[in-house]
């Protein structure tokens, strides 16, 4: 049955049903522990796939491209943590201050892969650099991100040194150790990757709804829609659309400004306004392990949908625009 237009994605009714089950029948006890591992050695399979599926002679082919790479990394990691500090004195009066961390947490998270590059392919921008850019992105975000965390959120309850090191160490582990040996057995990986082209889209998907259960299982115990109102939440999601057309202005005026031609400045808008859920989601449960992270989270979920709504929609109209042209 074909799902009608103005529902969303399949995978954001999915994380819905998942904060649904959550809320009414969270996982508990010595059944929560023994899924937390399970959760972990799904996130461990997803980088190993990750690093597996990524193309090296695409990496090269856009590393070439140093100024566009830089641009978007400073979009990524310099004005988005610039932007979610600055607005502090606004957005933290308004929300809960877990939310604001939440936030201040996904300004400081790496840009998308799959989505960033599918968005600049939509819209005809330079998708070698697109795929360099984003992978690139995410890559040095497993050490930037619980870094910038560390610099900014350190004087909250939810960080401190033992865990911002125990935080790095697991990232190693669980993250950057098996997208090296994907890497590594890329070669022999990667033809069953082909065959099988839904195996990473259901490991990927897979891990992040386990860790959206357990994060609002979790959330429930500690009474997380007692402090989300309906208007604490439509706030949220003015802030995000927000945040997200900020970013896309200063990201529009500067990439014209710097002399980059359509294709480039298309990359740039889509690469650098991009937050990642798929690496987003297990590094909070990393970097935040002990603590409840439902509100850290939403934020971050909230924006996701907005940006991919956002993105399709302008990536058809540069398709169009192109069209056009032609």
């Amino acid at each position: 049955m074909l799902k009608p237009k103005y529902l969303p994605d399949h995978f954001s009714l999915m994380i819905i049903a998942m904060v649904i089950l959550a809320s009414i029948l969270p996982i508990t006890g010595q059944a929560a522990n023994v899924f937390n591992h399970f959760t972990d050695i799904a996130i461990a399979l997803l980088f190993f796939l990750h690093g597996a599926k990524l193309s090296r002679q695409a990496v090269i082919q856009g590393l070439t491209h140093w100024r566009l790479h830089l641009t978007i990394f400073a979009s990524t990691f310099v004005f988005f943590p610039m932007i979610g500090l600055l607005l502090k004195p606004i957005i933290e009066p308004l929300l809960h201050e877990q939310l604001y961390l939440g936030i201040l947490y996904l300004c400081l998270l790496p840009s998308t892969v799959q989505s960033s590059i599918a968005f600049t392919s939509i819209a005809k921008g330079n998708v070698p650099a697109a795929l360099c850019s984003a992978s690139a992105s995410n890559i040095l975000g497993m050490f930037l991100t619980p870094f910038l965390v560390s610099l900014f959120i350190a004087q909250s309850t939810y960080t401190s040194s033992d865990t911002s090191t125990e935080a790095v160490i697991n990232i190693l582990l669980l993250l950057l150790l098996p997208f090296i040996l994907g890497q590594i057995f890329r070669e022999r990986i990667f033809p069953l990757i082909k065959q099988q082209p839904r195996l990473v889209k259901i490991v990927d998907q897979g891990s992040i709804l386990m860790v959206v259960y357990a994060a609002f299982s979790e959330a429930t115990q500690e009474g997380i829609w007692h402090q989300v109102s309906i208007n604490t939440l439509l706030i949220l999601i003015g802030i995000c659309l927000s945040l997200l057309a900020i970013i896309m202005v200063i990201l529009l005026v500067s990439s014209k400004q710097l002399g980059f031609n359509q294709k480039d400045q298309i990359t740039i808008l889509f690469c650098g306004s991009k937050k990642t859920l798929a690496s987003g989601v297990p590094m909070a449960k990393i970097i935040f392990a002990g603590h409840p992270i439902g509100l850290i989270l939403l934020p971050l979920m909230l924006f996701h949908q907005i940006q991919l709504l956002v993105c399709g929609i302008l990536a058809s109209h540069f398709a169009k625009r192109d069209e056009n042209l032609d």
